[in-house]
Formats: C-alpha cells, sequence, structure tokens
C-alpha cells in the first residue's frame, strides 16, 4: 500500500522481485472515513495501551514479588523474559488466526486473554503467576501482529500518522505502569497481586470500546480461509524482508537490555534506587515523543535511512555519556535514549507497514519480523548480565551496546528503501 504523504518523497514504490507473468495486483481499499475512522483510530490507541503495562507493571514490584513467593532474582526475572518468547514464538500464528477469524474479532480476543491473564494472576500462587503471565504473553503476541495490518487495511493514506499513534500507544503504556503501579500500590493499601490485576480495567474498556467493531469486516471469503493454511509464499527468501525483521530484532534487543538492567547500572554508580528506577520512567516518557514523531517526519522532513541513523546515533551518545558520567548527566542521557529508542521502535513498525503492498503482506511480515525480533530480545537481558559477570563491571555490556548500533544503521539503511517485500 503507497503512502503518499511520508512516502511522497522517496518517489514511486517497487517491488523487489518483478512478477511478469503475474496478474496486475487489486487496487488497494480505500481504507475508513469519516467518524468511522475516529472510532478505529481511538480503539487501536487503546488496544495499543494494553500491550505493554501488564508486563512493565511486574519491574517495580520485583522486589516485594520476590520477597512474598521466595522466588530466587533469576526466577523472577523469569517474568519478564517469558512474554518475550511468547511474543517470537506465537507471531508465526498470528496471521492464520487474522484470516480465519477476522482482524476485529481476533484483537477482540487477545483483549480478553489479557484480562483472563490479570485475572489469573490475583491467585496467591507461583504457577498462577507464571500461567497468567504466560497468557497475557500470547494476547499480545497476537496483537502486536495483527495491528499494523489492520493499519495498512484501514487507514492507507494515513500510515505513517497512524503507526506513531500506535508506537506512542506502546511506549504510554509502558511509561504509565512504570511510573503508577508503586504508588497506586501505596495509596491503596493492595497486595502486589491485587496491584498486577488493577491493569486488566484497561483491557475491559478496551473491549468495550472495540466490541462494536464486531459487525464490521469479521466474515472471510471461502479463498481467504484456504489462504490461511498457506502463508505469504516467497517472504522468507527476500533480502528486504529480512532486513525489516533484523532492524525489528536489533532494536528490540537494545531497548529490552537496557531496560533492563540500566536502574541497575545507575545504582551501581551511587545514584539511589528510587532515583535509578525513575530515571527508566523518565526515559520511557521522552519514548513517547519520539515514538509518534519518527514516523510522521519521515518522508516529509526527513528519508527513513537517514532517521533511523539519527534514532541510532542519539543511542549512542547515551551509552557514551553512561561511560563517562553516569549519574552527574543522567537526565541528559536518558533523554537521549529515550527519543531515540522511541524513534527506532516507531520506525520499525512503520517498516513493516509501508514494506508491503497489503494487509495480507503486512501481517506475514509483521510475524517474521516479530517472530525473530521478539526471540532474539529476548537473550539481550540475560547476555548482557552474562557480560557484566564475566568482566566486574558494566563497561563492557554498555560498550556492546554501543557496537550493535553499527549493523543496527546499517540494516536500517537497507530496510528504508521504498520498494515492497517480494512473495504471493
Amino acid at each position: 500500500m503507497p503512502d503518499p504523504g511520508p512516502m511522497a518523497t522517496e518517489g514511486p514504490i517497487a517491488t523487489v522481485a518483478e512478477q511478469p507473468a503475474a496478474p496486475a495486483p487489486a487496487p488497494p481499499p480505500p481504507g475508513v472515513t469519516g467518524r468511522r475512522a475516529l472510532y478505529v483510530a481511538v480503539g487501536v490507541v487503546l488496544l495499543a495501551l494494553n500491550l505493554r503495562p501488564a508486563l512493565v507493571a511486574v519491574s517495580p514490584l520485583a522486589g516485594t514479588i520476590r520477597d512474598d513467593s521466595g522466588m530466587s532474582a533469576a526466577a523472577t526475572s523469569l517474568l519478564t523474559a517469558l512474554p518475550l518468547l511468547c511474543f517470537g514464538l506465537l507471531a508465526p500464528v498470528a496471521p492464520r488466526l487474522g484470516r480465519r477469524l477476522g482482524m476485529e474479532r481476533s484483537l477482540l480476543g487477545t483483549m480478553v486473554l489479557i484480562c483472563a491473564g490479570t485475572a489469573l494472576r490475583l491467585a496467591d500462587s507461583v504457577v498462577a503467576l507464571f500461567a497468567g503471565t504466560v497468557v497475557i504473553g500470547a494476547g499480545i503476541a497476537v496483537a502486536n501482529v495483527l495491528l499494523p495490518g489492520l493499519i495498512k487495511r484501514d487507514f492507507p493514506t494515513r500510515s505513517g500518522l497512524m503507526t506513531g499513534l500506535y508506537s506512542m500507544s506502546l511506549f504510554g503504556g509502558a511509561a504509565l505502569a512504570a511510573g503508577v503501579t508503586v504508588p497506586v500500590q501505596q495509596a491503596a493499601g493492595l497486595s502486589w497481586q491485587a496491584t498486577l490485576a488493577c491493569w486488566g480495567a484497561l483491557a475491559v474498556l478496551a473491549i468495550v470500546f472495540w466490541l462494536p467493531q464486531l459487525r464490521s469486516r469479521t466474515r472471510v471469503s471461502a479463498e481467504a480461509a484456504r489462504q490461511a493454511a498457506h502463508p505469504v509464499r516467497g517472504l522468507w527468501r527476500d533480502p528486504l524482508a529480512w532486513q525489516v525483521t533484523g532492524y525489528m530484532g536489533l532494536q528490540s534487543l537494545s531497548y529490552y537490555a537496557a531496560a533492563a538492567w540500566l536502574p541497575t547500572v545507575l545504582e551501581d554508580a551511587g545514584m539511589a534506587t528510587g532515583d535509578a528506577g525513575w530515571m527508566l520512567s523518565f526515559s520511557s516518557l521522552l519514548g513517547i515523543a519520539g515514538s509518534f514523531l519518527g514516523p510522521v517526519i519521515v518522508g516529509r522532513r526527513l528519508r527513513a535511512g537517514i532517521l533511523a541513523g539519527i534514532g541510532a546515533l542519539l543511542c549512542a551518545a547515551g551509552f557514551a555519556g553512561l561511560l563517562v558520567a553516569p549519574v552527574g548527566g543522567a537526565y541528559v542521557w536518558m533523554t537521549l535514549l529515550g527519543l531515540g529508542q522511541g524513534a527506532a521502535i516507531s520506525l520499525a513498525l512503520l517498516f513493516i507497514v509501508q514494506r508491503a503492498p497489503d494487509a495480507r503482506h503486512t501481517a506475514q511480515l509483521s510475524s517474521m519480523a516479530q517472530c525473530f525480533g521478539y526471540i532474539l530480545a529476548a537473550t539481550g537481558p540475560a547476555v548482557l548480565g552474562a557480560v557484566h559477570d564475566a568482566s566486574g563491571s558494566w563497561t563492557v555490556p554498555v560498550v556492546v551496546l554501543l557496537v550493535l548500533l553499527v549493523p543496527q544503521i546499517v540494516i536500517g539503511w537497507g530496510a528504508a528503501r521504498p520498494r515492497h517485500v517480494a512473495g504471493r
């Protein structure tokens, strides 16, 4: 689907692998307009707001959970790693599910899963805690893949703006959970189980708002149902698809590895524990701005490849600052990291939307990119922790994050080419 707004300065879009004998593709659907467009846009924002809080809320409560349950630090860290593995391992299932049930019905089901998972974690049981986390991760995994396809289908001429709103909502939900979970627990005198379950209310709101969408486009044709068993062919051999996948993976690894250890890095440098936790929230707040502005200015002010480079350089400056003056310049380094990481995640999502010719290819490319991307991201915190244990300091791990930004720039430049992935 061409995007005449954000991609106007990049020229016409061509497919990577031409297929002369194939019939001309059908024109893209017009998308939604008027009042329904506003309604769907608000629905996308509400859905996206639910894709991080139920998971991020675990982090500020980790110490309480560990003390109350008797779990080790390693076992507690699985509460963060398991959802990322769900994101990657279940991503290939999402396109087939979306085509069989319809995007609207499938997305409603993801919110139901998030509600069920948060309710399950109310039980005073470690098994229920992990089971609920897996259920939540499954719901988020499917929504992660399907929402870019919905944006592609319903907003063909506004994909930059909608991707900005989508990624901004992801960061907004994460920042909200990081910032208010503990204050809510203390103000209401809740247990950690009840505090985690509170985030299910946001999913209930999304369900109520999204229910009317079931009347639209929920039925799929017999041909679409048959295609559900046959993913887009040729995508896994396409270089552009792998560049989009590589960019998603590298920026996700950098974000989750940094998020897992940044408070500890600052604490070890002499910052108070509460202040170190606030710095991560502050970075997420700046990420909201970066994630919204990135897709909006692509093509209007900057080429996507240049923005990929700027985002990585902002992160590089933030990481370098942590090596030189981690405490004294913390606000500056967190600002740079927030803006850079926000721009990178929104650009990764925009690549998925704009490098696919239609909603079906978008869902399949989203599945491929997020499958490998989140599996790679799940290894980041553990690898960075192992490097720290081996080196005895945080210098080498931060240098590793700096070095990984080099291939991120190179692959991002390739993924920014104004073309469509191959596949049929």
